[in-house]
């Protein structure tokens, strides 16, 4: 939830007007609008670049995964693996957005490990996914982009672990 939502939430919910440490914090808030926006968009444009280089990054660090008998052996099975790096990537982009890792966890991690588990997909190899999720996408940001971007992957990568 935006730090908005909350402020105006908590404000309702005890039928008084925001404070002014709320409102400083929506004020801090709006600061970092444009950096966020400005990550979201570089995420959102690059989705295609970024899950490319991610999974051969992935399928280089772990040729097991596309050998015979891996999960993303054949081309139907690696389709749905790229479908699922760029689902997370898109998550990222709602945190972001958001500037709160809420909305990571409330669409995308709740059950995610049973999920995997159910599904014969190994979620350690997951994880690695996403550290190369990670990887492709903060090369393409400046260093204080990146450093804003990091803690929303690290959150699911931390989640899945």
């Amino acid at each position: 939830m935006s730090v908005v939502t909350q402020v105006i939430l908590n404000a309702d919910e005890e039928l008084r007007y925001p404070s002014s440490g709320e409102l400083k914090s929506i004020q801090d808030f709006l600061k970092t609008g444009e950096q966020r926006t400005r990550i979201a968009s570089i995420l959102a444009d690059n989705e295609k670049k970024i899950v490319q280089a991610a999974s051969k990054e992935l399928w280089k660090k772990r040729p097991d995964f596309i050998a015979p008998g891996g999960n993303a052996y054949g081309d139907k099975q690696r389709a749905l693996c790229l479908r699922d790096y760029g689902w997370y990537l898109r998550l990222i982009t709602y945190g972001v957005l958001a500037g709160d890792k809420e909305p990571i966890e409330k669409i995308g991690l709740i059950g995610v490990k049973e999920m995997y588990n159910s599904l014969g997909v190994p979620v350690p190899g997951m994880v690695e996914s996403i550290r190369c999720l990670k990887n492709a996408s903060i090369a393409l940001m400046s260093d204080e982009d990146a450093v804003a971007a990091a803690p929303y992957f690290d959150y699911i990568i931390q989640s899945m672990s």
